[in-house]
């Protein structure tokens, strides 16, 4: 596998090629959402984000800022605050491209676990015991792609802390296009192990790159899997 200096290598023509972009904000489509939530009485969190004028379908623009705002309103430990911020991940996470999002949102809600679950692993996250997090996240419909975005919503450490991050597919296709695997990084096939292993590395390689490790995620996802062979 390669090492820590050999990865920041790898990396940094990609880096230097892509510097000066940012991430866009995800479109939505709320109507597509509505029936799914109002159920669950989560459907005005579907006004967030910007409407995009001229749209047919009244799509709107849900960002990382978004989130960010929720996640300030969500500071105590109201299961409601908390539901919405969840919802909101599960909006931008799924966009227009996830026919699915809704329908897995909807069975997280109906979850009885789904109280619990958010409280116990958002106050896991925020303590930096990111494996013990991601091995107490438990909801229907919801696998890894989404419960580490949630992870990442909630994470209110800045940097110079190993703050969670988002691990996908997307994620997992550049970094093995770069010759790297969790498995070897943790030495152990135990999924929480490696998701910890995994955002240790990223802000390991941020370092020496002059990045955000939350940029550097986010251009690792954007590339999937694109990158020069090692």
């Amino acid at each position: 596998m390669a090492s820590p200096r050999d990865m920041v290598e790898r990396l940094r023509p990609l880096v230097e090629a892509h510097r000066d972009r940012r991430q866009a904000p995800v479109r939505f489509r709320p109507q597509t959402w509505h029936p799914w939530l109002e159920p669950h009485a989560a459907a005005h969190v579907l006004a967030l984000g910007a409407r995009i004028g001229g749209a047919g379908h009244g799509d709107r623009l849900i960002s990382r800022d978004d989130l960010a705002a929720l996640r300030q309103e969500a500071t105590g430990n109201e299961p409601d605050r908390l539901r919405d911020l969840f919802v909101a991940v599960m909006i931008w996470g799924s966009g227009t491209t996830n026919g699915r999002g809704p329908r897995y949102t909807a069975d997280a809600l109906s979850d009885p676990r789904l109280p619990h679950v958010l409280r116990t692993t958002r106050s896991a996250v925020r303590a930096g015991r990111l494996s013990a997090a991601y091995d107490g996240f438990a909801l229907r419909g919801v696998g890894r792609s989404f419960f580490t975005k949630w992870f990442a919503a909630v994470d209110d450490r800045g940097e110079g802390d190993e703050y969670a991050l988002i691990l996908d597919n997307r994620v997992f296709r550049t970094l093995n296009a770069l010759g790297w695997t969790s498995i070897e990084a943790a030495g152990t096939r135990h999924r929480p192990t490696r998701y910890a292993a995994y955002v240790q590395a990223v802000h390991t390689w941020a370092g020496p790159l002059d990045v955000p490790a939350a940029w550097l995620e986010w251009l690792l996802f954007d590339l999937n899997g694109e990158v020069p062979t090692p």
